[in-house]
């Protein structure tokens, strides 16, 4: 019986600095694991050197799709689950910002638990954390927001790297419509309305590299992500959107 098979997508966008470490390195990692694999680069608006950058890679497991203008991280994870064949799915994000090693502990958890989602968290008693003040005000505000609209047995909701089983993705992904701010909410949300509730967090490493968000910024994002997060609650639980739409 042959090995189950890894896609990990990574949405990118000006990344050109640390792209080819980022890749170098999740390759390593997966490489190393009892699974086949495929890492799918998607890179969110052809904007600098990018791409360019990633036709240095010759390796066959490493898929690398563009298009020119920036369309936000969650349409670039759903543009990169359209191209997997995984018998498991996730994505991580780009930058350097989180170790990849920790994917093995995720993969060890989804077979022991028999999980359907597996989250990195960076509320995980076993994360090392290294987190900017302005980053730790607004997920802090954000988590009481998911407590209040949503019934979900998760900590942490925001990290760029989760794993899911292959059919919970293939059912959950193609229904989403949030592009940007909210997206890693509405796909736990989503696939806790439709019946996968085995989701389990798992510890991360985490270095932010990026700076603290200005404080116009700060403002924006956290308006923006107020809206979506609304807007995905109207969708479960007033209009049925979600359990209609596939």
């Amino acid at each position: 019986m042959a090995a189950k098979k890894i896609s990990l997508v990574m949405p990118a966008y000006k990344q050109e600095k640390t792209i080819l470490k980022d890749v170098r390195s999740i390759d390593r990692v997966l490489s190393g694991l009892p699974y086949r694999y495929e890492i799918i680069i998607v890179i969110d608006g052809n904007v600098d050197n990018t791409h360019k950058k990633l036709k240095r890679i010759k390796n066959r497991k490493i898929k690398v799709f563009a298009y020119e203008e920036n369309k936000g991280k969650g349409y670039a994870i759903k543009h990169g689950f359209e191209k997997s064949k995984g018998d498991i799915v996730g994505f991580i994000d780009a930058g350097m910002d989180l170790d990849p090693a920790e994917i093995s502990i995720m993969l060890n958890i989804m077979e022991w638990k028999n999980a359907h989602i597996v989250v990195g968290s960076k509320l995980h008693p076993d994360s090392k954390v290294n987190y900017p003040k302005s980053r730790k005000v607004l997920s802090w505000g954000y988590r009481q927001i998911v407590r209040l609209l949503f019934d979900l047995d998760v900590k942490d909701t925001q990290v760029g790297l989760k794993l899911f089983k292959g059919k919970v993705a293939r059912d959950v992904f193609p229904r989403l419509v949030v592009k940007n701010f909210a997206f890693d909410i509405e796909l736990l949300a989503v696939a806790k309305a439709l019946g996968y509730k085995k989701i389990y967090e798992s510890p991360v490493k985490l270095k932010f590299k990026q700076g603290s968000i200005k404080s116009s910024n700060f403002w924006k994002i956290a308006f923006w992500m107020l809206m979506d997060t609304l807007g995905v609650y109207y969708r479960i639980n007033i209009v049925n959107f979600y359990q209609k739409k596939k």
